[in-house]
């Protein structure tokens, strides 16, 4: 057992997923991902014709609260936005009411990427209008509904989205298991079978736990042939989890491989190259709901 190399600065496909709620506005506060909240949404909302055309915000969802939600921009900022009953969602060619259709309120999950048509009044900005993408929608929806615990409501995912990137310093590492292939194959033994599985039960027992598979080689070869079969290698473990041992896919991180890169011992040996010609599993836990 260890834990990831940080100098492998592995990156992660992640996007934080939350259900939709409406109701009353709230004031100033920190957004769910740790950053600054830029506006603040307080007092009365008068009605959309009252109100002036506010700034274009485009951006992610980072979190959905009573009545507004957070859209962090691409240079770290995040505005708060309040939902009024004028706001309209458009999605790929057509609109959603938000007033009228439980669909639209439903729609606007944490992690989609939206743009917002803003309006603005003394007290801050409401949406006036907020586009996204049918298929960040579906892939959103998904994801969602796709789990009994939903994860929790907020944690990360797996190819989400619209590959909203983050490294794997947002994460917490909660296991590692490595299993090991004989010299340029990548082909599972039968204890490797078992091992993988014995890792996804420990996973199911792990809140929110997400795997991310890492393939590795020894020194012999070329490069661009180890690269090549440290990728088989987690494909082959991704495929056995998923089909054996009934592991999601939408709890699986992009696997990656990393040929030669990061050695677990030393390459010089015959027995360090057999340690370093392995597939690392990572029971992976996002910061953000970890201890949930």
């Amino acid at each position: 057992m260890g834990a990831v190399s940080r100098s492998s600065r592995l990156f992660l496909m992640a996007a934080m997923l939350a259900g939709a709620a409406t109701g009353a506005l709230a004031a100033q506060e920190q957004d769910a991902s740790g950053g600054d909240v830029m506006a603040t949404v307080y007092g009365t909302i008068p009605p959309a014709s009252e109100m002036t055309k506010g700034p274009k915000i485009e951006g992610i969802i980072s979190a959905r609260t009573e009545g507004r939600m957070h859209v962090t921009t691409a240079d770290g900022n995040t505005t708060t936005i309040a939902l009024i009953p004028e706001t309209r969602v458009k999605a790929g060619g057509g609109f959603l009411g938000l007033g009228s259709s439980k669909l639209a309120a439903d729609s606007l999950l944490n992690g989609l990427p939206v743009t917002v048509d803003t309006l603005q009044w003394s007290g801050g900005l409401a949406a006036g209008q907020v586009a996204l993408k049918s298929k960040d929608l579906r892939t959103a929806n998904m994801i969602r509904t796709g789990t009994d615990q939903r994860f929790a409501e907020q944690t990360a995912a797996t190819e989400a989205l619209r590959g909203r990137v983050g490294d794997i310093d947002q994460y917490n590492v909660k296991a590692t298991t490595s299993v090991n292939f004989d010299t340029g194959k990548a082909v599972l033994s039968e204890q490797a079978k078992a091992e993988l599985c014995a890792v996804a039960n420990q996973a199911n027992g792990t809140d929110n736990a997400l795997l991310l598979v890492v393939g590795y080689t020894d020194s012999t070869g070329s490069q661009e042939f180890n690269q090549t079969l440290s990728e088989k290698r987690a494909s082959r473990v991704v495929n056995h989890l998923q089909q054996a041992c009934g592991w999601k896919p939408y709890r699986m991180l992009t696997p990656t491989g990393m040929a030669e890169a990061d050695p677990a011992a030393d390459n010089t040996t015959p027995e360090g190259k057999a340690q370093n010609r392995r597939v690392a599993v990572n029971i992976l836990v996002s910061k953000a709901v970890d201890g949930m």
